[in-house]
């Protein structure tokens, strides 16, 4: 049995709740492949309509979990992909066999993002192989178990910034130069980011901080004609819940929703698309949460 819902299109009753996931875990950052079940990135129900057609979208973390299903949704969609990641070399490339399995382009680019000058080497590559940029979705992240204010050390604290959000700015100021009137800026914050979480402080506060830097953005660049809008998903299945948390924790995981399960990568997927896309021209300065819970 698959911890997911049959509900598409259709009303069934469920007599059990999806069964947990199995224990698992694994070293940051995670890898798409090796986790039991696999996430669910494409959905065979999603069908593009060429709202992106034309278009160049940067994304980061775009080699697995939310970053991977944004990729083929994009993609779908017309738009031709640049995947930036750390070092899951096969995961990027599953994602990259499957974007060209639709048609579109799609460059690889293993960045760390923490450092400045590899954020400008990025963006000056994507130019070069690319010729413009017209979306941005600042997606990857970091999460500490943190059970106690006193768990958060000097480095952990300093590593959860700078991948969350610290990186983000840099993106966004290397990119900025060539993002045209009509270009979006997506960063992925969380429902923690609204409500908070004992078990992920420092997490928590980064994502907080995302969705404060994008209102701020969102306002310094209406101007320019850029949108600066922001995602915030509930529990996800994705590599990072499963190098973040202990086995006992990942086999409960999203169970305290209620739906009784967390997300798949495909169902956050569209709420990206939407504010890349033209339907979304009045849309600035948002927070759009993606989730089953009561905010």
């Amino acid at each position: 049995m698959y911890p997911v819902y049959p509900y598409y299109s259709r009303k069934e009753e469920c007599e059990d709740l999806p069964i947990p996931f199995p224990p698992q875990s694994q070293a940051r950052p995670g890898f798409e492949y090796r986790m039991i079940p696999n996430p669910i990135s494409d959905y065979d129900g999603y069908v593009g309509s060429g709202k992106l057609r034309g278009k160049v979208a940067i994304i980061t973390g775009g080699d697995s979990g939310i970053g991977r299903a944004v990729a083929i949704a994009f993609a779908k969609e017309g738009a031709d992909i640049v995947i930036v990641y750390l070092n899951e070399h096969r995961d990027a490339m599953d994602t990259k066999r499957r974007v060209n399995d639709l048609g579109q382009e799609c460059l690889l680019f293993e960045a760390d993002l923490r450092l400045e000058n590899e954020c400008e080497e990025m963006v000056r590559r994507t130019m070069e192989f690319m010729g413009r940029i017209d979306i941005l979705v600042n997606n990857h992240a970091i999460a500490y178990q943190t059970l106690s204010v006193l768990d958060m050390t000097q480095e952990q604290l300093e590593d959860t910034f700078t991948t969350n959000l610290f990186s983000y700015i840099y993106l966004i100021k290397a990119a900025f130069p060539y993002l045209e009137t009509g270009s979006s800026i997506i960063n992925t914050s969380s429902i923690v980011g609204v409500k908070g979480n004992s078990g992920a402080m420092d997490y928590a506060a980064s994502k907080g901080a995302i969705i404060n830097l994008t209102k701020s953005l969102a306002m310094s660049l209406v101007n320019n004609g850029i949108r600066v809008n922001a995602v915030a998903p509930g529990p996800v299945w994705t590599p990072l819940v499963v190098s973040t948390f202990p086995p006992n924790t990942v086999s409960e995981f999203g169970r305290n929703t209620p739906y009784k399960r967390a997300a798949q990568p495909f169902e956050i997927a569209p709420a990206y698309v939407y504010l890349a896309s033209e339907d979304s021209g009045y849309v600035t300065g948002q927070v759009i949460p993606v989730t089953n819970e009561i905010l």
